[in-house]
């Protein structure tokens, strides 16, 4: 079944709350002042089924005084029943509420022009005529015009219909994505404890799921779910709900709070908005204080000018930054209403386009980026967060950035042109950030190979690019090898002169001459005939081939004569042995025997047990 939420929108006593009870048969006036006074205070709700379609109505104030109510309620309607008095037609709050859902983009509605049985046919006609002028170029423009009354029911089954072709209109809000529900109402039922309601705007919430309250970031827990007083195991976006909370207390749920998936979403201090100055407003200062409303909540806040510091004019549009007072939850395409403070009055608003704005950023820059974030898609959105820090962003942010999922801001990735990195968290990292840090890990190994031909490559530790993008940027770099610690070019080669070949080779046969009982490495490396820092770098390469190998600091051993000790133990097997035997088995002194030893040890040709050995 579809669900749409109605609101109702118009003056003080023209009608709305009697008209929702005739429709639906619910009085929405729950407060005994709203009963004794005669007019509703706070937001009133109610539903009704028909065609398919399941209703649920916000019945809001119409009273000046209670115009901060009514605008929680009309945060997450789907469309707008604009109520006109035939008797009055049009009047104050009737301007105000309905610049309120032009402001809120409310795309969908219609015009009840009730207490049709106090005017004859002439006034109806023309509070129909004025109705229709009133609306024309706005989104109601065409929509059905429903002469009604409360009292004796004619024109209610026309309603009914005009609703049902209305909702045909409207889109259902999705499932998907992470769910989002703005508190209207916290009390205590007894028996169940803590229960807040709220209109969910978008995905879905179930029973025994964890949620968390914004501002504040505490979790808590849903002990059960209700749409339209009914138990649900899940509400879905679009549905009126009540949900029944365990841990909390009703007094520390407010108006104004949000319910969201935990870890998610955070709540924040500064927008960056697309802002509508009514053109019946005044002109808006740069610092002007504001009452901003936005979902259910109410806060103050100032506004900031980006285009220069001075006036914004009355029926124009432009790009503002609002420093809130407090935190709130509000994420990219939240609308919002702007109301002064003095008088306290409706003077604009507009929707979110950045919900963490980089405060230091210069405002040309800021102006530059707005335009394009402003209904973007996510993968273009993504691409513009992640580039304005030179190693991306953290997926984390970006998700609460986005108001999306990370599994949602992950999925969307490649379109962003988005690598995926660990630091150690995951982060999103642009292509082009990637590819510019392997052009300057490439200089600098080319660098390191002019500067140092004979040794290998440059130690990975010194590449000039973050430890955590170091991976990526060698996939990036397929002529880059990383080779255990080392990164070279791999077009690098070693090309000795004639005079470092034969300095090679004149030490490989010092080492190989030597057998078990080498010489001093510092003999054999003064006897290079070659400066002490070619001379060790030549013996990093036959290290490095396996020509040579290091037994111990001061003891190197060619590869042969490790090789025929390694075959000697080999025909041993399973023997134990001691340090005199070894000795005797060689023929090398104790300076000899215990490096090597050691070394077997390490190699796993042979275990200490004692003072003795085992030849594994």
């Amino acid at each position: 079944m579809k669900n749409i939420i109605v609101g109702t929108a118009g003056h003080i006593d023209h009608g709305k709350t009697a008209l929702v009870r005739a429709l639906t048969g619910i009085d929405t006036d729950r407060l005994e002042e709203e009963k004794r006074r005669g007019i509703s205070i706070d937001l009133g709700f109610a539903h009704l089924e028909q065609a398919g379609v399941r209703f649920g109505f916000v019945d809001v104030p119409g009273h000046e005084r209670f115009v901060k109510n009514m605008l929680a309620g009309v945060g997450g309607i789907d469309a707008v029943m604009l109520v006109i008095g035939a008797d009055e037609s049009i009047k104050p709050q009737t301007r105000e509420h309905f610049d309120i859902c032009r402001l809120l983009g409310i795309r969908h509605g219609l015009i009840a022009l009730t207490k049709a049985d106090l005017v004859d046919a002439d006034l109806l006609e023309l509070a129909r005529l004025e109705a229709a002028e009133f609306v024309a170029g706005s989104f109601l423009e065409g929509a059905p015009v429903v002469a009604v009354s409360a009292v004796t029911g004619a024109g209610l089954g026309e309603l009914r219909q005009a609703l049902v072709e209305v909702a045909g209109k409207v889109a259902g809000r999705s499932a998907e994505g992470p769910f989002r529900l703005p508190v209207d109402r916290s009390f205590t039922l007894r028996g169940f404890g803590t229960v807040v309601t709220g209109t969910l705007v978008a995905g879905s919430l179930r029973v025994e799921d964890e949620v968390e309250v914004h501002p504040g970031g505490r979790r808590l827990r849903v002990r059960g779910v209700e749409v339209h007083g009914g138990a649900v195991d899940v509400a879905g976006a679009g549905q009126r709900t009540a949900v029944n909370l365990a841990g909390v207390e009703a007094g520390e749920m407010r108006r104004g709070m949000v319910l969201t998936p935990p870890g998610i979403f955070h709540a924040t201090q500064a927008v960056d908005c697309a802002f509508d100055l009514l053109a019946g407003a005044l002109p808006l200062k740069h610092r002007a204080p504001v009452h901003l409303h936005a979902g259910t909540a109410e806060v103050e806040a100032e506004v900031r000018l980006l285009r220069g510091a001075g006036e914004m004019a009355p029926g124009t549009r432009g790009y503002v930054r609002l420093l809130l007072n407090e935190p709130l939850l509000l994420l990219p395409g939240d609308r919002f209403i702007a109301r002064m403070f003095s008088p306290v009055v409706t003077i604009g608003g507009g929707v979110v386009v950045d919900n963490a704005p980089p405060l230091r950023m210069r405002k040309a820059d800021v102006l530059a980026r707005l335009p394009e974030l402003e209904g973007a898609v996510l993968s273009r959105r993504l691409a513009l967060f992640a580039a304005e820090g030179e190693t991306g962003a953290r997926v984390e942010d970006l998700s609460a950035r986005c108001g999306v999922e990370p599994a949602g801001a992950l999925a969307a990735a490649e379109a962003a042109a988005l690598v995926l990195v660990r630091d150690p968290e995951p982060r999103l990292v642009p292509r082009a950030a990637i590819e510019a840090a392997s052009a300057r890990v490439r200089e600098a190994v080319a660098a390191f190979h002019r500067a140092n031909p004979l040794v290998p490559g440059m130690a990975r530790a010194s590449a000039p690019v973050e430890t955590f993008l170091l991976e990526a940027v060698l996939a990036a770099a397929p002529d880059i090898l990383a080779e255990g610690e080392v990164l070279r070019l791999k077009s690098h080669r070693l090309e000795l002169q004639e005079s470092e070949t034969q300095a090679t080779e004149k030490m490989e046969n010092l080492f190989r001459e030597g057998g078990l009982a080498v010489p001093a490495l510092a003999e054999v490396l003064a006897n290079s005939g070659l400066d002490a820092p070619r001379t060790r770098n030549l013996l990093q390469i036959l290290l490095r081939d396996g020509r040579l190998v290091r037994v111990s600091a001061e003891l190197i051993y060619h590869r042969d004569a490790v090789g025929k000790l390694k075959g000697l133990l080999a025909g041993r097997k399973g023997q134990a042995f001691s340090v005199a035997e070894f000795k005797e088995w060689t023929g090398v002194s104790r300076k000899y025997a215990i490096p090597l030893l050691e070394w077997l040890d390490r190699e796993r040709v042979t275990r200490r047990e004692g003072d003795r050995r085992l030849v594994l």
